[in-house]
């Protein structure tokens, strides 16, 4: 009994249960490893109740502002790496595209991405960066774009090309035409 409430408990809470947020910048998304702080789990609460949108600037090795919140501090002098989400002065999130040492609190960290790539999603070098964090991935598809000037091939009933149709029936996108 014990085992099943503990695989519901699991399954109930999604993200949490991988230990990962999302981090979105200009409509790509990353995932990030949570750390085991008292601050990564508040901020996987209030991430719970919905995403939070940061307006983020660099500083030659990060790019960090205020996250609008204040979080519980676990500060240790550490030297970050790139890929390191961190917490400073208990209200600030730092994402880090290079080294640093100072105190600060861990809240997670960027999984997979090589230093060139996280300078380029982080935006290195850019001001006013608008980042989303979220509690879960992103699932829906948000627009389709197409081209409208292609002209739909037509095919016999056979299933063969026909560059000139000729009248009768045909096949165009999948649905049967008299011509």
């Amino acid at each position: 009994m014990t085992f099943i409430c503990t695989v519901l408990t699991m399954w109930c809470m999604g993200a949490r249960a991988e230990n990962k947020m999302y981090i979105t910048i200009d409509g790509q998304t990353e995932s990030i490893t949570l750390a085991d702080t008292k601050a990564a789990e508040e901020l996987m609460d209030a991430l719970e109740q919905g995403d939070i949108t940061v307006t983020l600037d660099d500083n030659d090795f990060e790019i960090w502002g205020a996250l609008g919140r204040s979080l519980t501090t676990s500060d240790e002098h550490i030297t970050v790496e790139a890929g390191d989400v961190v917490l400073y002065n208990g209200s600030n999130i730092c994402m880090f595209y290079d080294s640093n040492s100072w105190s600060y609190t861990r809240l997670g960290k960027i999984d997979g991405m090589t230093e060139s790539e996280l300078r380029t999603f982080l935006k290195a070098g850019s001001n006013n960066i608008s980042v989303k964090l979220s509690a879960s991935a992103p699932t829906a598809i948000k627009s389709v774009k197409g081209d409208s000037k292609t002209e739909a091939a037509c095919y016999s009933m056979s299933g063969q090309r026909m560059n000139n149709p000729t009248k009768g029936m045909c096949i165009i996108n999948g649905k049967k035409v008299i011509i």
